[in-house]
């Protein structure tokens, strides 16, 4: 006696269809290429977990090189003056004391020219 597999089957089908709801056209109707829609989305989205830490530095460090620019620095400079002192705050911060405290990043910025003479 054979077993049929088809309340799993349709469970397993549904599911999927389920997750590509948003999806246009027969990537949301047909199981077939709503699972390769789905497996493609799961791609991307391990993809572009990566590329926006990625990005967020980029941005980050184009922030500060504004910022100690506008104080008679550039970001390499800086940077390296923050190491020969010892100075551990990472680019999320330092992009934020920049954007939301001048006073502070000039400061900091301070610490690096003194650490550089």
């Amino acid at each position: 006696m054979r077993v049929k597999g088809g309340t799993v089957t349709r469970r397993r089908h549904k599911k999927i269809i389920g997750m590509t709801k948003g999806q246009w056209g027969t990537r949301s109707k047909l199981f077939r290429r709503a699972n390769e829609a789905m497996m493609k989305s799961y791609w991307y989205a391990y993809r572009d977990r990566k590329v926006r830490r990625r990005d967020f530095r980029r941005l980050w460090i184009a922030r500060i090189n504004a910022a100690t620019r506008i104080n008679g620095l550039s970001y390499s400079r800086f940077i390296y003056g923050l190491k020969q002192a010892n100075v551990t705050l990472d680019r999320k911060v330092l992009a934020d004391l920049a954007v939301r405290d001048a006073a502070a990043f000039a400061a900091v910025v301070d610490v690096a020219k003194q650490a550089l003479a």
